[in-house]
């Protein structure tokens, strides 16, 4: 649930997404607000929030490129008409205003300072404003970020520790980027005598130790860095996206139309050969998706034809149906469910 704190002229809230969390922090007086650390699926909260509040986003800030979520900011800062904000190292082409170590964002009463803190990644920076600063992934409640990730830095790290952010006033509240334990804040203070990993003071030991962590990847490591790096779309908003543009066959429909000898239906199955030739919807034609472009002519030379896409689960066939309309092929669906559903539910297969 978000957290709403008002301490004098500041709108405060936390939100909480999973183990993600993220920040909205407005100025009282001039309803000014900035944004910190967006996840994707938040935004419309984060839109209603700021309209509860009566806050304008002046700014919408990453603190460093994120390895195990999808960033909202891209989209939020189209959405309010708000610069995207980055370190200057950030990889990000959508970034709008790149910070340098000192920099400071004004955003009515509010006086937001980067601190360009690399370890966890090379762009990463911490976020102080008046008695709070929004660290991120490089200091965690009890713990620190992982430097085993792409641009990670253990060494930078310590420096980024050690020499910058414990030298904050201790009683400097600390928000992450994430907490798994239902925990909202902690303090500099805190956490420099209690941290176990900021037990290791001394450079070396700390390296060892981060070395030799031996974490799990995030689930969504791959395309979370490939779409937070380029701005590129995640898998969902490419299906969600090719859904929109393509109907759909249900299994009972397909069913009844190879039982009536249908033929003005092409059933088109995308799926490697070995998988088409272990069982596949009967009379189908094989042209695997990544032939569909090169093959399409002289597989389909009728572009009026009626065509139906499966593929194993449902997913590469729904980017294939958009396609071959796009293609010119205006009779173009997609099978719901996909083969491993048809073959479920008891429909024949042939091999």
């Amino acid at each position: 649930m978000p957290n709403d704190v008002r301490e004098g002229a500041m709108v405060f809230e936390q939100i909480a997404t999973g183990g993600c969390q993220s920040y909205l922090v407005g100025c009282a007086a001039s309803r000014a607000a900035v944004l910190i650390d967006p996840e994707q699926s938040r935004i419309d909260e984060y839109r209603g929030l700021a309209a509860q509040h009566g806050l304008a986003v002046r700014y919408v800030i990453d603190t460093h490129t994120h390895a195990d979520h999808f960033s909202g900011s891209r989209e939020l800062g189209k959405a309010l008409g708000a610069p995207v904000v980055m370190h200057r190292l950030s990889p990000a082409p959508y970034a709008d205003l790149r910070l340098d170590d000192g920099d400071m964002l004004i955003a009515g009463s509010l006086k937001v300072k980067a601190l360009h803190t690399p370890g966890h990644t090379r762009d990463s920076m911490c976020l102080a404003l008046d008695d709070r600063v929004f660290t991120g992934d490089t200091l965690l409640i009890g713990g620190t970020g992982r430097t085993d990730l792409p641009t990670g830095d253990p060494h930078a790290l310590y420096e980024s520790l050690f020499d910058k952010l414990l030298k904050l006033p201790p009683e400097t509240l600390v928000y992450p980027a994430h907490d798994y334990k239902g925990r909202s804040h902690s303090t500099i203070g805190a956490e420099i005598a209690d941290n176990p990993r900021l037990q290791k003071t001394e450079r070396g030991a700390f390296v060892e130790m981060m070395q030799h962590l031996d974490l799990s990847a995030p689930t969504h490591l791959t395309e979370a860095l490939r779409t937070n790096m380029s701005g590129g779309k995640t898998v969902d908003q490419l299906l969600a996206e090719a859904a929109a543009k393509v109907p759909f066959m249900s299994l009972a429909e397909l069913a009844g139309r190879i039982g009536g000898n249908s033929r003005d239906l092409v059933v088109l199955d995308l799926r490697e050969r070995d998988a088409f030739e272990s069982g596949h919807v009967p009379g189908a034609v094989h042209l695997p998706r990544g032939q569909l472009e090169l093959r399409v002519n002289s597989a389909l030379p009728d572009p009026t034809v009626r065509i139906l896409t499966c593929c194993e689960f449902g997913k590469i066939s729904t980017l294939a149906a958009a396609t071959l309309r796009e293609l010119g092929y205006g009779r173009a669906a997609a099978l719901d469910g996909g083969v491993k559903a048809w073959r479920e539910a008891g429909h024949p297969v042939e091999t």
